[in-house]
């Protein structure tokens, strides 16, 4: 099996397709590299594709204490990834946790970045959203801890922003929830507690964010409720981003509507890649509704 190694010494498993400019997949807490398969298939067409398992996901390695993991580690394991690789600059593409740590690697590594897809990014980043988001974390982690990934599977595969997936394709779903049950009890209560419990929210990196130069696709579900408004406060902040919106879709993007994702995709890089992607015209953010002035 093929790995790198981060700072740390933690060895994180990847795998890879394809040839070209490279694409790096930086999964969501309840997935691993596989629920990126549709992207997989399809970009290893024209581009070195490299998916990989975030530290705590089998089988990369399971550190046994909470603080081995972080934001900061999670944004850092990119770049063991890129460097483990010999990749100078790729593009980056994360979902929901994944989404944070490839913002996060944006703003602190740009020039290692040639554009960063943001998707299902915003759960606990709205101000009056922390404290409840924190309860609930803890007590999902809590509750892996003690009845193990199975039983938390059953709940968490269920939740208000997964049931779309259900509904669409139950052939799908059901794959997605199996394979969220093989996780590490102990590698994903450590995630929870240590990444996701302990994140900044995305309204505090205000400043960072309004100097972000790379090419940013932010893309969101439009019954992700809870990325929602996230979606559009990062569209407004950061000068060079896009945003879409699929239509009646949740929180696993890529893995519900494949189709739409990947095209969303390919625009984006097809733009970056020619050079015709631009930051936003400053004309565009009056407060004029009608006129210049």
């Amino acid at each position: 099996m093929s790995h790198v190694t981060t700072d740390d010494g933690v060895a994180l498993y990847y795998e890879s397709a394809g040839s070209g400019t490279p694409i790096v997949f930086v999964h969501e807490f309840a997935g691993d590299l596989r629920s990126y398969e549709p992207q997989m298939r399809h970009f290893a067409h024209r581009y070195r594709c490299i998916a990989y398992n975030a530290r705590g996901y089998p089988p990369s390695d399971v550190p046994p204490t909470v603080d081995s993991y972080s934001q900061d580690r999670a944004r850092d394991d990119i770049l063991a990834v890129l460097d483990g690789l010999g990749i100078e600059r790729a593009h980056i593409v994360g979902i929901s946790m994944g989404g944070f740590a490839t913002l996060h690697f944006g703003l602190q590594y740009p020039q290692r970045a040639l554009s960063l897809v943001v998707a299902g990014c915003g759960y606990g980043a709205e101000p009056d959203k922390r404290d409840q988001f924190r309860r609930e974390v803890e007590a999902t982690a809590d509750k892996i801890a003690r009845e193990g990934m199975v039983a938390a599977a059953q709940d968490y595969a269920l939740g208000p922003t997964r049931v779309q997936y259900q509904n669409k394709d139950p052939r799908g779903w059901a794959e997605f929830k199996a394979q969220l049950e093989e996780h590490d009890a102990v590698g994903s209560a450590n995630t929870m507690r240590g990444v996701q419990a302990r994140r900044p929210s995305l309204y505090d990196l205000r400043d960072r964010l309004e100097q972000l130069e790379v090419p940013t696709l932010v893309i969101n579900g439009d019954e992700d409720e809870p990325c929602l408004d996230p979606t559009l406060y990062l569209k407004r902040t950061v000068r060079s981003s896009v945003a879409v919106l699929l239509p009646r879709t949740g929180h696993a993007l890529n893995l519900e509507e494949p189709g739409m994702f990947n095209a969303a995709l390919d625009d984006f890089f097809h733009q970056v890649e020619s050079g015709r992607f631009a930051l936003r015209d400053p004309r565009s953010q009056s407060r004029s509704i009608l006129s210049t002035r």
